[in-house]
């Protein structure tokens, strides 16, 4: 029967987010913020494991309280987050999972992201030929920009924001990241968009806006304010 995996990249820097660590380490609610990424996936009752990529020079001392026991962490991330990724894959893949099973890649900096969004996703593309991902419909007007000037006005129409988790099967994904890597994954942004150079379709399935990446400093306050209103929610329910 096949299964369901998470694969959380997790060896970045986060230059952006203006954070003297690592910003998937920073403290935001109680915790490091991956740690919240980790506990969220490990609520969704179809993942069978989750895999969470490490730079082989980390050197976080990771909580112990909390971890799910379901969950991994393997030391092979790499320069970029393509690379991580597709050596998670080669990771899951030489441990014997089955190459048919799905894996669903999911950024370390989501850390909102709900388990009934993931289990959404999984049962609009369980039965997928190719696979999906979460995104939005673009809420705002977009603009191009030339010389810090509004260029022209981009229909927003049939235009979506990528979010993830973004699910594939293993050896699927494997190839299409493998078919890039001589080039060092030049233009992969995102698992779909390896599968997009195979000429294949992921399907759009529509996530939350609370699902957004925490990348600048603001950010951080941000989630922080969602994360706390949740805790509190469940306490006093």
């Amino acid at each position: 029967m096949t299964s369901f995996h998470a694969l959380i990249p997790c060896a970045g820097t986060g230059s952006r987010a203006g954070t003297p660590q690592p910003k998937q380490y920073q403290r935001v609610a109680g915790q490091p913020m991956v740690m919240h990424t980790v506990q969220a996936l490990a609520a969704v009752p179809a993942l069978a494991s989750g895999w969470v990529v490490l730079s082989p020079d980390d050197d976080f001392a990771w909580p112990q309280q909390g971890w799910p026991a379901h969950f991994k962490r393997v030391a092979c991330g790499g320069a970029s987050r393509a690379q991580s990724v597709f050596n998670g894959l080669q990771a899951m893949l030489t441990a014997g999972l089955d190459p048919q099973d799905w894996v669903l890649v999911h950024d370390a900096a989501r850390c909102l992201v709900q388990a009934e969004a993931v289990m959404r996703l999984i049962d609009a593309c369980r039965e997928d030929a190719v696979g999906g991902l979460l995104a939005l419909p673009l809420p705002d007007t977009l603009k191009t920009e030339a010389a810090g000037r509004v260029q022209e006005t981009v229909s927003r129409e049939h235009k979506w924001l990528a979010q993830t988790p973004q699910m594939f099967r293993l050896q699927a994904l494997h190839d299409a990241l493998a078919a890039a890597a001589s080039t060092g994954f030049e233009g992969i942004t995102d698992e779909a968009s390896a599968m997009e150079r195979l000429g294949l379709q992921p399907r759009l399935v529509e996530g939350s806006a609370q699902n957004f990446k925490v990348t600048y400093p603001a950010d951080f306050a941000f989630a922080e304010a969602i994360l706390q209103s949740r805790i509190q929610s469940r306490t006093r329910t």
